[in-house]
């Protein structure tokens, strides 16, 4: 591997039932991750987060650069040493 890069991917959420519940100040998708031994890519799953939260996580991840891929604990680890905690969505 060289250099690897992070990019995130909105995929909702789109559900009515789910917004309902839980309103529509969220955002869920994956991460793409290039530069891996993938060539194809890979991903990691993204779990619903404030947008806000949302947004500044993607700018960070648009400017970071590793040399091996992190997983989502490592990224959000890496992420709030200098950021604001993420606020995840609960599902109870």
């Amino acid at each position: 591997m060289g250099y690897v890069t992070y990019s995130i991917n909105y995929m909702g959420p789109i559900n009515r039932d789910w917004i309902a519940q839980h309103g529509s100040d969220w955002a869920a998708g994956r991460i793409d991750v290039s530069g891996t031994d993938n060539p194809w890519g890979d991903e990691i799953g993204l779990p619903p987060m404030k947008i806000s939260d949302w947004n500044a996580f993607g700018d960070w991840l648009d400017t970071l650069v590793t040399d091996a891929m992190y997983d989502l604990d490592q990224l959000v680890s890496l992420y709030e040493q200098t950021h604001d905690k993420i606020t995840w969505c609960s599902e109870s």
